[in-house]
């Protein structure tokens, strides 16, 4: 059985990485972890300010938390095999600590559109199969509403 790492924030839920993890169910080859970088919040574009605790950074935590959350239970609900984790607010860094955790065979990578995404400005997508040496699949969602 395949493993797969998930890495998503703001598009966690959104259309096209729910299709891209449910072709994988559907052909019963994956196991996936999802991994959550705690994206400081003025970075993001749908920021919501959960005003869970005292500092941004703890914030930025309680709602990649709140994210990861939904998106296991929304996964579970395809049929999937998934756990998942709240990582460090650098996503590359965030990757490579999962995957200590997490043995993966590939990376699929949900980014916001270009012009508006920071992980494609630093080409994540591509740093990530670079310095992991996994094949990554790369999808662009919109953001997802917390609401």
């Amino acid at each position: 059985m395949a493993r797969c790492l998930v890495v998503a924030n703001q598009t966690l839920g959104g259309k096209a990485l729910v299709e891209a993890v449910q072709r994988r169910v559907n052909k019963g080859l994956a196991t996936f972890y999802v991994v959550v970088p705690a994206t400081p919040l003025h970075d993001q574009a749908l920021a919501e300010d959960l005003g869970a605790g005292p500092s941004p950074e703890e914030r930025a935590y309680a709602l990649a938390r709140q994210r990861l959350d939904r998106a296991l239970t929304r996964l579970r609900d395809l049929g999937a095999v998934v756990d998942g984790e709240v990582g460090d607010a650098d996503a590359l860094e965030a990757t490579r600590q999962a995957l200590n955790r997490f043995s993966a065979d590939e990376v699929l990578v949900s980014t916001l559109p270009l012009g508006v995404s920071r992980w494609l400005r630093i080409d994540l997508p591509s740093r990530i199969a670079r310095t992991c040496g996994l094949p990554v699949d790369h999808v662009i969602s919109e953001p997802v509403s917390q609401r």
